[in-house]
């Protein structure tokens, strides 16, 4: 899939009998929808229900600039990137809410195959019981 150009911070702002109104445009709800039918494709079974381990590799085509393989160094910066994704893997059923997420991983780069490359799960699973043990008296 083509990345999204849009991320959760660029919502918009009017005023509507004196008040500020924040709404999402059409590019925004475009990209909330494209992450939501391809996010319904790998929904699991069964929602993750302790803390979470969440790793997202997204792939940009290679510029004239830049060559595949290359860390991608300009906007859009990673949080901004994950707060829509994060909202629609709740939305879908991932995880009760994403504040489960504890551990995250997150990485930008140009590359001949784009799209969002996304590990997700049990976070003692992933990272190892040992590692989150606390061995204080060692």
């Amino acid at each position: 899939m083509n990345i999204p150009s849009v991320t959760h911070q660029q919502k918009k702002i009017a005023v509507r009998n004196g008040k500020p109104v924040v709404y999402e445009d059409a590019r925004l709800k475009d990209a909330r929808q494209k992450f939501l039918s391809y996010l319904a494709l790998h929904k699991p079974k069964e929602k993750l229900t302790g803390p979470v381990w969440l790793h997202t590799s997204w792939f940009y085509p290679p510029t004239g600039k830049h060559k595949a393989g290359e860390f991608k160094t300009t906007k859009p910066d990673t949080d901004n990137l994950l707060k829509l994704f994060k909202d629609c893997m709740t939305k879908v059923g991932f995880w009760k809410d994403d504040a489960q997420v504890c551990c995250e991983y997150t990485e930008k780069m140009y590359w001949t195959l784009t799209g969002i490359h996304v590990i997700v799960g049990d976070a003692p699973e992933i990272i190892g019981e040992d590692v989150l043990r606390d061995d204080r008296e060692s």
